[in-house]
């Protein structure tokens, strides 16, 4: 391991970017073909000492939060996302777990638990999603139940899109104590909604991989996950009950998405440029338009985040709550807008296997439906015209405090 305290911000980005374009680019297309979650490339970043990002410096990891640096996080996503979609969103899944344990785990909880991630490399993800409304096809409706008992928990039911599946080692669970819905998916009192780490080696958690047959991002391995009566020790609970949705917890997240679907446009333009440079396009006015709209898209977007980024770092929560979600906004447009101009420079040929860029098409065009654009655009309207709104999960009725 390298310790945090050595090395600069930018030889840090510089190191990933290394690793990505040596190693991570290169196992892209089989995580893809096969499935399978990039363990090799998580297994790179615990050695070169960049696996635990978010953790405190204290604790061995290299301190990028909210309040510090979190704009050197965001680029770190970004260049994963840049060679490999699914990678990042683990990644992500991974660090925001590290940072919500910075803010809110008891120190006890947080000697334990960060350990276990700087020194013996353990993943985390985060697991909210029991989407209530069925579709065509759907045979139950997936969620959880949650009882108190002595010391602690009774989680029982099933959750989906539960990424880095059996690949993660612990995982916090966002559940209700008033029913099922989670977080994202649930209505009522912030207060019923808890946050508990849940050891994946119980036997009671199981997984089953055969609801996982997505367009794309096959490598995040977002499988059902099965809790039959886990028991979960008061002492895994983080935070107060409510604490997420109270302070809006997911507001912190949301612009690191848009620092994913950057990195998938830094990917696109960049195979394009290659490609009508050796196919000699360069002269044609049509490619010339497109290729300057696609540097300026991602100017763009890199300004965007480097904006809200700023207003995380200087304490102005609330500008930077605002400033987050038309990112989000923002870089889900731009993004697809510059894919487009990528396929259109390049042809139908590069969505032929094995093109990089069949891949990202794939996997950029599944990954922004994360949230529904509309209703992130809604909210954005709702606080300039000053109507409450969500600005964690965008819905049309926000969760009661």
């Amino acid at each position: 391991m390298i310790l945090a305290e050595s090395v600069k911000k930018e030889d840090i980005i510089d190191r990933l970017r290394q690793l990505a374009d040596r190693n991570f680019a290169d196992r892209a297309s089989e995580c893809d073909r096969t499935a399978t979650f990039p363990q090799e490339d998580f297994t790179d970043l615990f050695n070169a000492g960049l696996h635990a990002p978010a953790v405190p410096l204290e604790y061995g990891g290299l301190g990028f939060a909210h309040n510090g640096d979190i704009f050197s996080l965001w680029m770190m996503t970004k260049e994963l996302a840049k060679v490999n979609l699914s990678l990042a969103r683990c990644w992500e899944g991974h660090t925001n777990c590290q940072v919500l344990l910075s803010a809110m785990a008891a120190p006890s909880q947080k000697q334990r638990w960060f350990e276990g991630i700087v020194r013996r490399g353990e993943q985390w993800a985060g697991w909210s999603g029991e989407p209530q409304s069925e579709i065509p096809g759907q045979k139950a409706r997936f969620g959880t139940t949650v009882k108190e008992v002595e010391g602690g928990y009774i989680v029982d039911g099933t959750k989906v899109f539960a990424s880095s599946s059996t690949a993660a080692d612990w995982a916090i669970l966002l559940v209700n104590t008033a029913g099922s819905g989670g977080a994202r998916h649930a209505n009522g009192s912030a207060k019923t909604v808890l946050m508990l780490a849940c050891d994946l080696s119980d036997p009671g958690v199981s997984f089953d991989d055969s609801w996982w047959q997505p367009i794309g991002m096959k490598g995040t391995i977002s499988y059902l996950v099965r809790f039959d009566e886990v028991f979960i020790p008061k002492e895994n609970q983080i935070g107060y009950p409510g604490q997420y949705i109270i302070e809006e917890w997911q507001t912190r997240f949301t612009p690191q998405y848009g620092a994913a679907f950057l990195g998938a446009a830094e990917g696109a333009y960049e195979y394009a440029l290659a490609c009508l440079k050796k196919q000699d396009k360069t002269q044609d006015y049509y490619v010339q338009h497109r290729i300057a709209k696609c540097s300026m898209n991602i100017e763009t977007m890199h300004l965007w985040l480097r904006n809200t980024a700023t207003l995380w770092e200087t304490g102005r929560e609330l500008e930077a709550k605002q400033a987050g979600n038309r990112t989000r906004y923002l870089t889900e447009e731009l993004a697809m807008e510059t894919l487009n101009h990528c396929l259109k420079i390049c042809g139908a040929r590069s969505l032929i296997k094995p093109s990089p860029l069949e891949r990202i098409y794939r996997d950029l065009s599944f990954y922004v439906l994360h949230d529904n654009s509309d209703r992130v655009l809604s909210s954005i309207g709702q606080e300039i015209l000053g109507e409450h709104c969500d600005r964690s999960f965008f819905h049309s009725q926000a969760v009661s405090k």
